[in-house]
Formats: C-alpha cells, sequence, structure tokens
C-alpha cells in the first residue's frame, strides 16, 4: 500500500496491531501517520476524561432515579440593552459533544458549531427571556429568574430535576440543585449556557438593523467604549436597560 492507502486504512482500523506495524514500517511517512494517530487518541482521552467531570452532578442525581436533569443557565446579565436570555436543556445520558464548555470559554464559530449538536441529541431544549422594560421593573436578578423560569414552562418534557448555574427558582415547583460555576462543572449547564448564549447574540445581531447606530451586532449590548460614546452622543433607545447606571449616566450627558 503506498502511504496514502495507509493513512485511510490506520484511520478506518486504529487498532494496536495497525499502529504498531505502522510505527514499524521503512517508511518515514507513515511512521508519522502513527504519532499523529497516538495524539489524536491520546487528545480524545483527554477530552473524555474532561467531560466525564462535568457529569459527577448529573451521574449523583441519575443515580438516585432522576434521569430527566434540566441544566439552567443565563446569557445577557451584564449587557446595557437588549433582552436577557435563559435555556433550559436535557440531555440524554450518552451524548456526544466534544469540546462542550461554558459559552464564554468557547469561540463564536465553536459556540454555533455545538449549538446545531445540543439541539440535535437535547432530549428537549427550551429558551425564555426578559425585556428591558420587565428588567427596570423587577431588576436584572428577579429579571433573569423570570426568564429562567419561562424557559423551564417551555418544556415539553418535564424534567424530574433542575440544574440551576448558582440560583433558584422558587416559584418552580421542582426539586433543584443550585451549583456555582454551574457552566464549568456541568455538561447540561454548560449545554444550556450555549444555547441561551448563542441565541441571544443573534437576536442582537437582528436588532441591529433597527438601531444602527449603536452597533448591537458588534457589541451585542454590552458597554464597550464604543457603545458608550453614542450613547452619550445619542441617548438610550428603546431596548437600553434605563435603570442601569451607564445607561442613567448617558441620558444625562445628552
Amino acid at each position: 500500500m503506498n502511504v496514502r492507502e495507509v493513512e485511510e486504512a490506520l484511520f478506518k482500523d486504529p487498532s494496536p496491531r495497525m499502529i504498531c506495524a505502522c510505527q514499524k514500517d521503512p517508511r518515514q511517512g507513515v511512521r508519522q501517520l502513527a504519532v499523529r494517530l497516538l495524539k489524536f487518541q491520546q487528545a480524545q482521552a483527554v477530552e473524555e476524561a474532561r467531560i466525564q467531570l462535568m457529569l459527577v452532578e448529573e451521574k449523583k442525581l441519575w443515580q438516585q432515579g432522576f434521569l430527566l436533569l434540566a441544566g439552567i443557565d443565563e446569557a445577557g446579565r451584564g449587557p446595557l440593552a437588549g433582552p436577557v436570555f435563559a435555556a433550559a436543556c436535557i440531555l440524554p445520558v450518552r451524548f456526544v459533544l466534544p469540546g462542550l464548555n461554558d459559552s464564554k470559554m468557547l469561540t463564536e464559530s465553536k459556540r454555533e458549531k455545538l449549538y446545531t449538536q445540543i439541539q440535535a441529541q437535547a432530549i428537549d431544549y427550551a429558551l425564555g427571556s426578559a425585556e428591558p422594560a420587565e428588567i427596570d421593573s423587577l431588576n436584572i436578578l428577579q429579571a433573569t429568574k423570570l426568564a429562567m423560569k419561562r424557559a423551564v414552562e417551555g418544556l415539553k418534557v418535564r424534567p424530574h430535576y433542575l440544574m440551576i448555574d448558582a440560583l433558584t427558582l422558587p416559584t418552580v415547583k421542582l426539586p433543584q440543585l443550585p451549583l456555582i460555576g454551574g457552566d464549568l462543572i456541568s455538561a447540561s449547564i454548560a449545554a444550556a449556557s450555549i444555547l441561551a448564549k448563542v441565541t441571544r447574540d443573534r437576536l442582537m445581531v437582528e436588532l441591529d438593523t433597527l438601531y444602527p447606530e449603536y452597533m448591537f451586532s458588534r457589541n451585542k449590548g454590552y458597554g464597550t467604549s464604543e457603545h458608550m460614546q453614542v450613547l452619550r452622543r445619542l441617548g438610550p433607545c428603546p431596548l437600553h436597560r434605563r435603570s442601569f447606571a451607564p445607561v442613567k449616566r448617558g441620558s444625562s450627558a445628552i
């Protein structure tokens, strides 16, 4: 076999016997194929171990009979404009989501890829949001809880247990586990964080067409220096959270 044929055979049958044969091959190109495959297998093993660490809390609940776990997380608590979003996501016991992590740790392209994969593999998922007016009326914490409650209520499959990033939802009558830093230590919460983040970012890009001066497609509503300059010059638009101090200061500067 030539090197190309060996490569196809090796990645089709990456058995120890095949790898050993490649390592002993007199051709340098074939030996390099074995090195490449071993590195790939090692990276896969490390990633699988990382994912298993993100399932420690899930496994505890699964062992207690709570098989339908809804991870819940939000996106958009910090911005000066736009709604706050939340997602609820029920993952199956077995899923294949290499790279799954807190949405803030991922690039936009990786989030987009995982977003599609999560949608395809989740048992169920739903999104909820709270608008700027609700944020101003309730405060951002209570508005976030409202968005989370709406996400849970949007699920077609009723979960047995909720795993929530750092919060509890007193008005939702389901058992709950708040986890500080949950999007880093729980696969279910991490999946929800990606769903919420991608959905909100996409919406802010759409809203940019309504208020192009504020460049929401670039800043997603966050208080960048560019955003603040426009806010001081034009004042807030209907998407701004007027209860937030930087928006108030921007309004008073006009």
